[in-house]
């Protein structure tokens, strides 16, 4: 029998499409790994041999990396989408979808959707200090409202590259093609943030399955119940995954959440007591940027907030 190399492109119950050239064969498991729940995720480099009923797969390669939620392996960056709008953002739990990416030592891409929802809102009816501060690299943030740029420009000083965008309208989809012609790229966010919606708009013709915001509890109903990998035509492969409200921490030390947070890691080597919190040290580095306004104060506040959350895990995990 012949030995083919192929990529999971989608894990069902019992069965796998695993994409070989230009085919998706429909494969069972090996014994072996028929025993093993788990064993092969979307994402995966397998070896497959056909038979005579289809086709199995006889091996799984090494991973680079692995996902739990959403469960995928070999993922190359994380998509984060959050709308502006409808729902309204929730920077705390963008906050834990972005630990989470961290964690796994994922490089982000943040993509703020819904953009036309927003745009012109703002009383100044100008960009101000903060829309000065970040339109230079961000196409469209002078549009936005006060609050809106406070949002973005907080993402900005972390470091994290940022698409504003709007599926209904196509502003700022080019842009993000362009990002996501290599590799594997996992999308996240909350339910209602629009995330087959946009990539029904990336791509025209996926026609993924999207829902309506639930008017009683102003999120999103998930509509996507596979994890699956799609081919874009310009490139690269992107991972439609169930969407989800809520995320645990990961599983750190206290002293080590700051090494999770882009812009506490920067300035963090300048403070005067190794394994400082940055929460009341002196001569904290971190405490310094924030009051220079090289952090932004409600990432900082988000940070002492998710830091308690820690510590108290810890003090539970010993009672």
């Amino acid at each position: 029998m012949t030995t083919m190399r192929g990529t999971v492109v989608k894990a069902q119950t019992n069965l796998y499409e695993v994409r070989v050239g230009d085919e998706v064969l429909l494969c069972a498991l090996r014994g072996r790994l028929r025993r093993e729940a788990g064993t092969v995720l979307t994402g995966d480099e397998v070896e497959v041999t056909r038979t005579q009923g289809g086709a199995v797969i006889e091996r799984v390669l090494p991973r680079r990396n692995q996902l739990v939620r959403p469960p995928i392996a070999n993922v190359d960056r994380v998509l984060v989408v959050q709308s502006l709008a409808a729902p309204d953002p929730v920077p705390i739990l963008l906050d834990r979808l972005l630990l989470q990416a961290e964690a796994h030592g994922l490089p982000v891409v943040l993509c703020f959707n819904k953009v036309d929802l927003v745009a012109g809102r703002g009383r100044d009816g100008a960009a101000g200090a903060v829309g000065e501060a970040v339109e230079e690299g961000i196409p469209g943030v002078e549009a936005l409202p006060a609050e809106t740029r406070r949002l973005v420009e907080g993402y900005r000083l972390a470091g994290y590259p940022i698409y504003l965008v709007s599926a209904r309208t196509g502003q700022g989809l080019e842009a993000l093609r362009q990002e996501l012609r290599a590799g594997v790229t996992v999308l996240a966010g909350p339910s209602g943030a629009g995330k087959s919606t946009l990539l029904n708009a990336i791509q025209p013709g996926l026609r993924l399955q999207t829902g309506e915001i639930s008017r009683k509890l102003g999120r999103g109903r998930h509509t996507t119940r596979h994890v699956q990998l799609l081919a874009l035509e310009g490139g690269g492969w992107v991972a439609d995954t169930p969407g989800f409200s809520r995320l645990d921490l990961p599983d750190v030390e206290p002293e080590e959440l700051g090494d999770l947070w882009p812009e506490v890691r920067q300035h963090a080597p300048g403070c005067r007591f190794r394994g400082c919190l940055h929460r009341s040290e002196p001569g904290c580095a971190v405490r310094a940027a924030v009051d220079e306004g090289l952090i932004a104060d409600w990432r900082y506040q988000n940070y002492l907030v998710l830091l308690g959350e820690v510590e108290r895990r810890l003090e539970e995990r010993y009672r």
